[in-house]
């Protein structure tokens, strides 16, 4: 159930579907005022919602990447959900997969575009509101990738390393303004998207194996891992990169 205080308004990115939408209705629940960006401007498509989920909710059309659209978004929802920003989720981003004789300027270009370079924009929009609010928490959405060496995804992996060295970067400039920086790194996390990629075939069976937990995690677990850094709001911990992959990238 959706509690009734509302806590203040937290951004989150990419909050169309997936994981987003995930993180999304678990901070209404939680009590926040939740700003949901995409590229559609369409409010979180998630089983499960409730009316009062949904009232806690304010969308708006954005491309990440561009700083211009960032600002009029964060500016639109604050305005309609007359709530302090307290925080921001910086979580779309998209998948990229090729030789690395073959990733094109552009390619490679677009793709740091909208999983780093985005998180950097974002932030920047959302400084000055946290400061306002004195102070508030970051969490970017990395991958466990940024630790691993997998072929084919040179140009996913670099994004995500990138991340997690602005997490620690953000983390430690702006520790001494209240705001706290923290990266959320996901392995293999079923969604729609992949969903029947990962409940059967080479890989569902390679992941069976791999995963010490024996399967793949799901856009709720992410989602309630990111709610409960908002609401334990533990002044000390910035800079931190949290895996959440059932143990995967520490198996040997």
């Amino acid at each position: 159930m959706t509690t009734s205080t509302k806590k203040g308004c937290v951004i989150v990115t990419g909050a169309s579907r997936g994981i987003g939408a995930a993180i999304a209705l678990r901070l209404a629940r939680a009590g926040y005022v939740v700003g949901c960006l995409s590229r559609s401007g369409d409010t979180p498509q998630i089983e499960g919602t409730s009316d009062a989920d949904r009232a806690q909710w304010f969308s708006a059309k954005c491309d990440v990447s561009r700083p211009e659209q960032l600002k009029e978004a964060f500016l639109d929802i604050q305005t309609r959900c007359q709530q302090p920003i307290v925080g921001l989720v910086n979580n779309a981003g998209i998948h990229s997969q090729g030789r690395v004789e073959s990733i094109s300027e552009a390619e490679f270009k677009s793709v740091m575009d909208v999983n780093a370079y985005s998180v950097l924009a974002a932030s920047q929009v959302a400084y000055p509101l946290l400061l306002e609010n004195k102070g508030g928490l970051i969490v970017n959405i990395g991958s466990f990738f940024d630790k691993l060496g997998i072929k084919q995804h040179l140009t996913y992996c670099a994004t995500k390393a990138a991340v997690a060295a602005m997490t620690r970067c953000m983390a430690v400039e702006w520790a001494s303004k209240g705001i706290r920086v923290l990266n959320v790194a996901p392995g293999y996390i079923q969604t729609d998207f992949n969903r029947e990629m990962l409940e059967k075939g080479p890989l569902a069976e390679f992941l069976a194996k791999r995963i010490p937990a024996g399967v793949p995690g799901n856009a709720q677990d992410v989602g309630q891992l990111v709610t409960s850094l908002f609401v334990l709001n533990s002044p000390y911990m910035t800079g931190e990169t949290i895996y959440i992959d059932g143990g995967h990238g520490m198996l040997q």
